[in-house]
């Protein structure tokens, strides 16, 4: 059933109508709330889907509005709150809470109170609203269900810009059991009746109504949900610290950006993977000693650089210096207490490659061998012919890892496609058959290799955290498991070509690279993948 709803005439009929028998202000004569209706449709689904896809809707209201990040669910029960015990910081909190309407032949279900919370705080302000769930008897004909949103805000002026200027909206489901057929439809509460022509507000309305619609006839054909955000840690940390850093370091970041790269891309993603390595190390090294940090394969430097500002010692390397290393390079110090730079110019050249014939050509000043210090956190974010190395590596020198894979790489440094996961479940396409590749690597590793999808404005966001070990790693054989991987034939030989052919560090990283690109990031080179839009703008 597609989705064509009946848009009803200025003068329809309310489909809802308040209850003001109890009104104590004027019993003689009572003032009717209008609630003027404004689209109907016909769906396929009971009350139980209705349910279901209102709660996740209330919960996550960033499926309804872009600029929005989540909800706070700050209230949740069957009775109202007390007036006193309002768990809102909003001035007209109490009031809300205190003027809760009723509904003729409906009767009260449950309470919720959210704050929606923007995606920029400096531009937009969170906004408290009241959640209202009311029911008809169960035994009549025809099932209905009522879902209000009251915001908290006595004015349109009050109003953010992401909610729209009205006093109430109203959803409406009807079902009737004994032909399986329903509707639903969405009214509004206006401040003023004039705004019933307001297009904005028609527009929002048509859009509301269209998402309950895709959600419950998804629900109805059996979809399910493959992709589960906030796995490892809980989203409104997340969020709050990405915000912080966002306000931080942005505007800055984008004025002083030195790459030809969309900067916004660049410096978003890289604010979202910092945020969330942030709080990954708090939950997982609590008040101990942070160990340090090395991104391999570290690109323009960005997520380096704001890592070190905000307090985490870390170096990055890559085979190519970038224009933005000028910017971003800052002075760390060594075990040994000697100050280095925080970003180098290096290639990965893992001891486990055996070296070819061409090994006169080979400048080891230039090259690492891939053995950190014991619990060093080892970073490999989209650093494509390293991805699948990640985990062997943070193994060999027990370090902890996150990977965030990109291009579809095997030990030898070659393309390739991954074989579908053996798992029905989960999807089958190149990337993510990729993701299970390598955490199968790491599975064998020995490590109890965590997966989170991030909220990142790229396409290719998985992420495999490894922090725990399931088994020693006396007990791998890492030469067998390389073997048993595809092995490493003609690594090191790329290798050598890609340092013959390394230019200065003045390199534009941007320009196409016709060179083999082992130990180096692919940002900023052209590709078939799409592009998400920035995650937010500042």
């Amino acid at each position: 059933m597609a989705f064509k709803p009946e848009e009803l005439a200025l003068d329809a009929a309310p489909v809802i109508f308040e209850d003001t028998s109890h009104n104590s202000n004027n019993d003689d004569n009572p003032t009717r709330a209008k609630w003027r209706p404004l689209y109907h449709h016909e769906c396929a689904f009971g009350p139980p889907v209705f349910d279901s896809v209102m709660d996740n809707l209330i919960r996550n209201p960033n499926i309804n509005s872009t600029w929005l990040f989540r909800a706070d669910i700050l209230h949740d029960a069957q009775e109202c709150p007390s007036t006193s015990a309002t768990p809102t910081d909003g001035a007209d909190s109490a009031s809300f809470v205190a003027d809760i309407p009723s509904f003729v032949g409906f009767e009260h279900q449950r309470y919720i109170i959210r704050r929606l919370i923007p995606r920029n705080t400096l531009r937009d302000k969170p906004l408290d609203q009241t959640c209202l769930i009311y029911k008809n008897k169960l035994d009549e004909a025809v099932q209905r269900t009522l879902v209000i949103y009251l915001p908290h805000v006595s004015s349109p002026s009050d109003m953010p810009f992401y909610h729209p200027a009205v006093k109430g909206i109203a959803f409406l489901h009807e079902w009737r059991p004994a032909e399986s057929c329903g509707s639903i439809s969405l009214s509004y509460l206006f401040f003023d009746e004039q705004d019933r022509s307001v297009d904005k507000l028609i527009r929002t309305a048509f859009q509301l109504l269209m998402v309950i619609h895709k959600h419950g006839k998804g629900r109805v054909e059996g979809y399910q949900k493959r992709v589960h955000h906030d796995v490892l840690l809980p989203q409104a940390r997340v969020q709050d610290t990405y915000t912080k850093l966002k306000q931080k370091y942005a505007r800055g970041l984008i004025q002083g950006w030195a790459e030809q790269t969309d900067p916004e891309k660049h410096i978003f993603e890289d604010i979202c993977i910092a945020a969330f390595m942030i709080e990954l190390w708090r939950e997982t090294y609590g008040g101990r000693p942070f160990p340090g940090f090395v991104d391999i394969g570290c690109g323009n430097g960005l997520l380096v650089y704001i890592l070190n500002q905000e307090g985490f010692s870390g170096w990055g390397f890559d085979a190519r210096s970038r224009k933005s290393w000028a910017s971003y390079n800052t002075k760390i110090k060594s075990l040994s207490g000697e100050e280095q730079d925080s970003l180098r110019e290096l290639v990965l050249l893992p001891t486990y490659v055996s070296r070819g014939g061409s090994s006169e050509q080979f400048d080891k000043q230039k090259a690492h061998d891939g053995v950190f210090s014991k619990g060093t956190f080892i970073i490999s974010n989209h650093a494509d012919e390293l991805t699948p190395w990640t985990p062997i590596l943070a193994a060999v020198s027990e370090c902890p890892f996150i990977v965030i894979p990109c291009c579809s790489h095997d030990l030898s440094g070659k393309l390739f496609r991954a074989p579908p996961p053996k798992d029905k479940s989960k999807a089958v396409s190149t990337y993510s058959s990729f993701v299970e590749w390598v955490s199968e690597i790491a599975s064998h590793c020995g490590w109890q290799a965590e997966q989170e999808m991030l909220r990142i404005p790229s396409t290719r966001n998985a992420a495999i955290v490894g922090r725990k070990r399931t088994g020693d790693i006396s007990s791998v054989d890492i030469h067998a498991l390389v073997n048993k991987y595809g092995g490493t034939a003609g690594y090191f030989d790329v290798v050598v070509k890609l340092m013959k052919q390394q230019p200065s560090s003045t390199h534009d990283h941007e320009a196409s690279d016709t060179a083999p690109s082992v130990g180096k990031k692919s940002k900023g080179k052209k590709s078939k993948q799409k592009q998400q839009k920035p995650v937010d703008k500042t």
